[in-house]
């Protein structure tokens, strides 16, 4: 019987996997929606009974699988997009979540500190489990999803770690302050120890055990499975709860080393905790009690609240105070903090402990309140994280620069305060050093290659342009975006003003160098306010253009059209369909395919480009 059970939830699983990909949805939605379906509240297939005292097990193991190919994919690279913002989240951002979270739990549940502390460690966590999901779907800048990603593997442990000294300490100990910050320092070194060395021998076996060529990438694929097995097993020998630590460590340690046949031990590893998520999250799924969540009333709605319309968004913005966030980029961050594995699986395991206790009302609080604000955040969250982006216009397609001397840097910098998702590339590494110490995301490689290219996400980008000092590597590159990746929008520096019919003849917007240069100086004798002013794009003053497409603009005059639009912007500039760009007057009447530059404010800009076209 367990084994057509595990057969029914993973069947369950690749189905959900399916259908999420093909409605662009998250697939936690559909799995924890299997899950119900075949729990007890419905079908009732499988209850807590079905896999007996093996399923912590099975869960840890498969929690540790997740997050050890979290931390491989949770590069250095990665870490400097927003170490700030990042690091914050997981401190200060982790404490204010905790402690908040107890808060709410005390005042509306009406239950003692020690339980509430016990509720608040379990939702510091986010985890890979339902973040991964939801960025397969949504596109958001680099430095967006870096965040995200960082802040789920790394809460996921403090997470883990925190819940079980909180109820050693709190509940079942002698309630010391110093008691707890002892244990819970002891246990996340004993968990980095662990993975640390695992790591390392699993390096050093991959590096120098002379694997037999023919099946190396098989060797490497099984050899990294064991080495995360021994590691969530030997840091648990050690300490209980710390092997989430341990699997986590080892995969951001042998993630961020040159380690043979990577590309097989990642899609090994994407394969295997798709298969494992897939299972756990159904399984896990299936043991929710409804009735412990309706015991909670309008009070567990009150605590749903406090923590995802008040403390998330405290967090969020004392976190990302740097000016590369966006005021949308941090709403977005605000609204999708969806709770995953960790507090799921815990919360069983400590529900359990509770009862043993003789406190069966906290541990039907404990699990009620764990699981509210699971299904609440899945279904919110990360059911709506794709319309909550478009809503937000957090979802980009990307700018790629090819050259990272001053003026591919100076572009990439000024698009990148624009609101772009910008991607530089040089194969010089002092100049990759010096875009990533400027807090751009860089890829080191050839631009001219087309593989390279398609690293960098040419396939799906927006535009391409290319700013190095050579024209021959220039055009080649924009050779390769028009002929092989059929990008729309392709720009290029012209060093030498002979070679612009060349580029023009691709359908590349060319810029002169030497015309560009003298245009400016021109600027700043003759029209020094205005230059002073273009200067400024982005910051203070902005200029953005719309076509004429929507029905409520055609047949419009320019007066009515700046009646509509927000005070401190101006329609400035018509091109006609025809090509012809003129200053208009108050009676022009736009007609479809015209293009309507806007001047004014950086804010009110924006809101005029919305107000017409919500989703540019």
């Amino acid at each position: 019987m367990v084994v057509a059970i595990v057969a029914l939830i993973l069947a369950l699983g690749v189905v959900s996997r399916v259908v999420a990909d093909r409605v662009r949805i998250p697939s936690v939605l559909f799995l924890i929606i299997a899950g119900i379906v075949i729990g007890p509240e419905v079908l009732g297939l499988v209850s807590q009974d079905t896999f007996g005292s093996g399923l912590s097990a099975v869960v840890g193991v498969s929690v540790a699988i997740i997050l050890f190919e979290g931390g491989y994919h949770l590069t250095l690279g990665k870490l400097r997009e927003s170490p700030t913002a990042l690091s914050r989240l997981t401190t200060v951002g982790a404490v204010i979540t905790w402690l908040g979270t107890a808060a709410a739990v005390i005042i509306f549940l009406d239950t003692s500190l020690e339980v509430g502390l016990l509720v608040g460690a379990l939702l510091i966590a986010t985890g890979p489990t339902v973040i991964g999901p939801i960025l397969n779907v949504v596109t958001v800048r680099d430095h967006v999803a870096s965040v995200l990603e960082g802040e789920g593997v790394i809460n996921d442990v403090t997470a883990a770690i925190l819940v079980v000294v909180v109820f050693e300490v709190l509940i079942a100990g002698d309630g010391s302050l110093t008691h707890l910050v002892a244990n819970f320092a002891l246990r996340l070194l004993v968990g980095l120890g662990v993975g640390a060395l695992v790591a390392g021998v699993v390096w050093l076996v991959l590096t120098r055990g002379n694997l037999a060529p023919g099946n190396g990438p098989l060797h490497a694929r099984m050899i990294v499975l064991a080495g995360i097995v021994v590691a969530y097993g030997g840091a648990e020998v050690i300490a209980s709860e710390t092997g989430i630590a341990a699997a986590a460590m080892a995969g951001f340690a042998l993630g961020n080393v040159d380690l043979p046949h990577h590309e097989a031990v990642i899609d090994f590893l994407d394969d295997l905790s798709v298969v494992v998520l897939s299972f756990v999250f159904v399984a896990l799924a299936a043991l929710i009690d409804f009735g412990d969540i309706i015991q909670l009333g309008l009070a567990g709605l009150a605590v749903v609240v406090a923590i995802t319309l008040v403390l998330r968004p405290i967090v969020i913005y004392l976190s990302t105070t740097n000016e590369r966030f966006t005021r949308s980029e941090r709403l977005f961050l605000s609204a999708v903090g969806p709770r995953g594995i960790i507090p799921a699986s815990v919360a069983t395991l400590f529900a359990v402990e509770l009862q043993a206790l003789g406190r069966p009302q906290e541990a039907q609080l404990l699990a009620g309140t764990v699981f509210l604000i699971i299904f609440a955040t899945v279904v919110l969250q990360a059911g709506l994280a794709r319309q909550i982006a478009q809503t937000l216009n957090v979802s980009p397609m990307r700018t790629i620069l090819v050259g990272g001397g001053r003026v591919g840097l100076s572009l990439a910098e000024r698009l990148e305060q624009d609101g772009e998702n910008v991607l530089l590339i040089d194969n010089d590494p002092d100049a990759v050093e010096n875009g990533r110490k400027r807090g751009l995301r860089v890829l080191e490689g050839d631009g001219t290659d087309a593989d390279v290219l398609e690293k960098a996400g040419a396939d799906n980008a927006k535009t391409v342009i290319s700013t190095t000092p050579d024209d021959d590597v220039n055009l080649l590159v924009c050779q390769l975006a028009k002929t092989t990746f059929d990008v729309e929008k392709v720009a290029s520096r012209v060093n030498q003003p002979d070679n612009v019919g060349a580029f023009e003849s691709l359908g590349v917007h060319a810029i002169d160098l030497s015309m560009a240069t003298a245009w400016s100086l021109e600027n700043v004798l003759e029209r020094p306010s205005l230059s002073a002013w273009m200067n400024e794009l982005g910051r203070t003053g902005d200029v953005q253009e719309i076509e004429v497409t929507a029905e409520d603009l055609v047949g419009k005059s320019i007066a009515d059209l700046n009646s509509e639009i927000p005070d401190g912007t101006i329609a400035g500039l018509l091109t006609h369909r025809d090509g012809e760009t003129e200053v208009p007057t108050g009676d022009h009447e736009l007609r479809e395919g015209d293009r309507v530059t806007f001047i004014g404010q950086v804010g009110a800009v924006d809101r005029a480009v919305k107000r017409f076209h919500p989703h540019d």
